[in-house]
């Protein structure tokens, strides 16, 4: 049994395997935490899978997690976009309370152009229920990127966030620099055409992805990860009084002497029901065999502008990390989770490591 979060460490559900949802979210419902993500136990190196479906956990206390099994599962059709051979991320799930309907929105890179990107979007009464996919989506014509899901407590109204990795038009402009907010449908499985674009000015030669909603008093917060790929990079965050903005670009969220953000990447939000201001930050760590002693300077150094810079950090090390993150080396079938929670400093959200703690002390 379980009793405390213990960030970075190896994860076993209750029968003793290693807790498969990356890429995921929480949702709580009926007393139940419900935990869901991407299966990655058959992706290993070189196997040429990139997941077995969405798997699903149900806890009673967060530390300890049951298996409900897939409730999306791989299809053995080779043209199917749920193929394990194409590249399915980041499934979201939201309840409608109109329909009565679990609605699940997932993201498939295409196999063969992984700039070719959309949705699939899939429904089920129950959470437990397998999801059955009702269509594919591409959001306002865009080629759309990693994305999160929000619904407003109060009107019900829901919201998809996504990078834009380019329009259909002019796929070569500016790819993951532009951020979107768009209004769903009243059933949450297709967008009304509403949205609002955030254009990145940052000085960085990589966009931007994994945007990670979440609400705190009249303020609205992304959490955003930069385009390396499974090398970890500095979180950043924008904050917002309105889900279609303006937003204001803040600071680095990890307080982490790296700059890698404790070697993890955020997938989502979770607001405790149970606490007044508990806000945790879900993440994965998807390679387990980075070297040691990465430079501390090593994002800045890679994604400035200036050439002179970025020609310094080819070193050996810099070379090694990269090679890891190639089919051929990298396994995600161990990658582990660093959930920690978030504190709050005039509004500002930071994120400091914790080699133990518990919901209950906050």
């Amino acid at each position: 049994m379980n009793t405390s979060f213990k960030p970075g460490r190896a994860w076993y559900d209750t029968d003793g395997n290693l807790i498969q949802a990356h890429g995921g979210s929480l949702l709580f419902a009926d007393g139940v935490y419900y935990w869901y993500g991407e299966n990655k136990e058959k992706t290993k190196p070189a196997s040429g899978i990139w997941h077995w479906g969405v798997r699903l956990y149900s806890s009673k206390d967060l530390y300890n997690w049951k298996s409900e099994g897939i409730i999306l599962p791989p299809s053995e059709d080779y043209n199917s976009p749920l193929h394990p051979t194409q590249y399915m991320d980041r499934p979201h799930i939201i309840y409608n309370e109109k329909t009565k309907k679990f609605v699940m929105w997932v993201k498939i890179m295409s196999r063969e152009n992984m700039g070719n990107q959309y949705m699939v979007v899939a429904l089920a009464d129950r959470i437990t229920d397998e999801f059955k996919v009702i269509g594919v989506r591409q959001p306002i014509g865009y080629s759309s990127g990693d994305f999160d899901l929000a619904v407003d407590e109060k009107t019900k109204r829901a919201f998809i966030y996504f990078d834009k990795v380019h329009d259909f038009v002019h796929k070569d402009r500016l790819p993951h620099k532009d951020i979107v907010c768009a209004k769903l449908s009243e059933d949450y499985t297709d967008l009304t055409g509403d949205y609002a674009n955030y254009h990145d000015n940052s000085p960085y030669r990589v966009g931007m992805e994994a945007p990670a909603f979440f609400c705190r008093g009249d303020k609205m917060y992304l959490f955003l990860s930069r385009t390396t790929g499974y090398i970890p990079n500095p979180t950043e965050y924008l904050v917002s009084t309105n889900y279609f903005g303006p937003w204001e670009r803040g600071e680095r969220v990890h307080e982490d002497k790296e700059n890698l953000s404790f070697r993890s990447q955020i997938c989502s939000v979770f607001k405790h029901p149970q606490k007044k201001d508990l806000y945790i930050a879900m993440a994965d760590r998807w390679l387990m065999n980075l070297p040691e002693d990465l430079p501390d300077n090593m994002f800045e150094i890679a994604n400035s502008k200036d050439d002179d810079r970025y020609e310094t950090l080819y070193d050996e090390r810099y070379d090694e990390a990269i090679s890891l993150n190639t089919p051929q080396k990298r396994d995600m079938s161990i990658a582990r989770y660093v959930w920690l929670p978030i504190v709050f400093e005039n509004g500002r959200p930071i994120i400091r490591w914790l080699d133990e703690w518990r919901w209950e002390e906050f």
